[in-house]
């Protein structure tokens, strides 16, 4: 299924976002704050997504959406990388069998070209496995970069033919590696840094953003409803004016 773009279709507001997507930062610094090595707080982290992945489905968010690994993430330690990958093998194989138990479906996306063969096989049984789950759906990003979707979506549509004057935004989106997804109605990043970081660069056109200090390791499920509660208190008009909005939920 593929979902209209923001742009061209004014999507149904519900009090519970139903696509969250969060850039999981401060994993590092949780761990140097603490006199620990960074690894730690890596580690620290993966607990932090099974908390958040049950709280999301307890509070009927039906896509989650976790920024694990960017393109620019190949640009740290070649140690801490390493961790990372290992961290990632470690968690598809702990957390998948309790996903599918609980019909969570888990998707990854991204150029997954670049991890060792193994990994990429851990990758593909895990969704495999759980593709007819109708509860959750769980997203790693992984190896991803909003430039490259864009990019290998294009080429896709290229590839597809017709003439490039006629291509419309949603022939582009449905060649977006989330094209399953409606796009993030929530998007959240923890650790104090305040931009979005090449991520999901297309669908969060029209995203609510809420930025917190609290870093990644202690983000649990008291932190996710002040930012659920941030997101009921905003107005989202894309492109409208207040007394449209106001008219519209009368019609409605």
């Amino acid at each position: 299924m593929t979902h209209s773009s923001s742009t061209q279709v004014i999507p149904l507001v519900t009090a519970v976002p139903k696509h969250v997507a969060i850039i999981m930062d401060g994993n590092g610094r949780w761990a140097t704050s603490r006199y620990m090595p960074r690894v730690a707080g890596h580690a620290k982290g993966v607990e932090a997504v099974r908390t958040i992945v049950e709280a999301c489905a307890a509070r009927g968010v039906q896509f989650l959406t976790l920024f694990a690994f960017s393109s620019e993430n190949w640009r740290r330690p070649a140690d801490e990388v390493s961790v990372l990958m290992r961290l990632f093998m470690t968690a598809l194989e702990r957390e998948v069998a309790k996903m599918h138990a609980n019909d969570i479906r888990v998707k990854v996306v991204g150029d997954l070209s670049r991890f060792d063969k193994r990994l990429q096989e851990m990758i593909a049984v895990a969704m495999a496995r759980t593709a007819g789950n109708r509860g959750l759906t769980l997203t790693i990003c992984a190896n991803y970069g909003g430039r490259w979707d864009i990019l290998q979506a294009m080429k896709k549509l290229v590839a597809s033919g017709g003439a490039a004057a006629d291509f419309t935004e949603e022939d582009l989106a449905q060649h977006l590696s989330m094209a399953y997804a409606p796009e993030p109605d929530l998007f959240i990043r923890t650790g104090g840094e305040e931009r979005i970081s090449n991520f999901l660069l297309w669908q969060l056109a029209y995203t609510e953003l809420y930025f917190t200090d609290t870093y990644w390791p202690d983000f649990d499920g008291e932190a996710l409803d002040l930012a659920i509660a941030s997101y009921q208190q905003r107005e989202r008009r894309f492109g409208r004016t207040s007394e449209q909005l106001v008219e519209s939920k009368k019609a409605s």
